[in-house]
């Protein structure tokens, strides 16, 4: 099993009051974190300049999908200007969030424990699926986790294999930067819908998005479907004008960041609409939306500054009413 490298120690050490780190923290799942990386040990040559801010073990049986979590709490203020996860095999998504507490949407706890879906915190702050590159935001741009605030990892486990199990370590890597300007504090939100009805043996598509309430400057974006996805497009109107942001065919396998240079400049009043097109096989049964990996999903998460997310925090740029979770 893979085990943190001397950057995930100091992680620990500098930022986190982290149970997950060798603390008696409580857990109801049933494995623990490896808690016992060496700080002498000398860290990945590819992972110089990234410190491990949060992360755990975990083991899942054969043929299995389940949810794995884990909670911590800043120590310090920490301004992130690159994410990066090491997506080992298994790991279906991974959901970074922040919250003021413990508790979010759906319960979320401090420590390592078994959880679902929608145990997040209400405000994103990163997302990965298979194959996510990493995330870099422009110089000068940062988004702040404040001391004290609660940081939960939500990781969804998918075990297709039909007689062996899975153990693996999950982890969020980051680079930080000395504070910026509060106007260029950065936010992830989700775009799309929780709209999500695929007929046997046909090929249907969803689609749902906001209008923006405030000005703002989108500087990357990235799309996210399952596998019964084959295209995905974003179409922005701005200024009355509809621009057609992507539109390309889904790679379940290559879930892929694009950033965006120039940045895309939007106002209040502009608009997003996600398209979502999948084919479902089956003969009897539709597909709907849903966390796993057999269901399907419609969200393009959005990067951008200043940070303004209201009360539903990730989800307010989605249509469809609530997560249905």
């Amino acid at each position: 099993m893979r085990r943190p490298s001397r950057f995930a120690w100091l992680g620990c050490a500098l930022f986190l009051t982290v149970p997950a780190c060798g603390d008696d923290g409580s857990s109801s799942g049933d494995d623990a974190p490896d808690v016992d990386a060496n700080p002498d040990d000398q860290p990945d040559a590819d992972n110089a300049g990234f410190t491990e801010i949060i992360g755990r073990d975990w083991t899942i049986p054969a043929g299995s999908e389940v949810y794995k979590c884990v909670g911590i709490r800043a120590e310090t203020d920490m301004y992130i200007s690159a994410f990066r996860t090491p997506n080992p095999t298994g790991e279906h998504h991974a959901v970074l969030t922040v919250d003021d507490n413990p508790g979010g949407f759906g319960g979320t706890e401090l420590g390592v424990y078994d959880c679902d879906v929608g145990r997040l915190g209400t405000g994103m702050v990163f997302a990965s699926g298979v194959g996510t590159d990493d995330l870099v935001m422009p110089d000068g741009v940062a988004l702040k986790v404040e001391a004290g605030k609660f940081v939960h990892l939500n990781l969804h486990l998918f075990n297709s294999h039909p007689t062996d199990s899975i153990s693996a370590y999950s982890s969020i890597l980051v680079k930080t930067v000395p504070p910026v300007d509060p106007s260029m504090e950065a936010e992830m939100i989700f775009a799309g819908t929780f709209e999500v009805n695929v007929p046997p043996m046909q090929t249907a598509t969803a689609s749902g998005g906001c209008t923006f309430q405030n000005d703002a400057t989108i500087f990357a974006y990235w799309p996210h479907m399952h596998q019964a996805a084959n295209h995905h497009k974003v179409t922005m109107t701005i200024g009355g004008e509809a621009m057609v942001l992507h539109d390309q065919p889904f790679d379940f396998g290559e879930q892929l960041n694009f950033p965006l240079s120039p940045p895309l400049q939007v106002s209040s009043g502009d608009s997003i609409n996600v398209e979502c097109t999948y084919y479902n096989p089956s003969a009897t049964d539709p597909i709907e939306w849903g966390d796993s990996s057999n269901e399907e999903m419609c969200f393009t998460g959005l990067y951008r500054y200043p940070k303004q997310a209201g009360v539903l925090g990730l989800f307010d740029c989605t249509s469809g009413g609530l997560p249905p979770f």
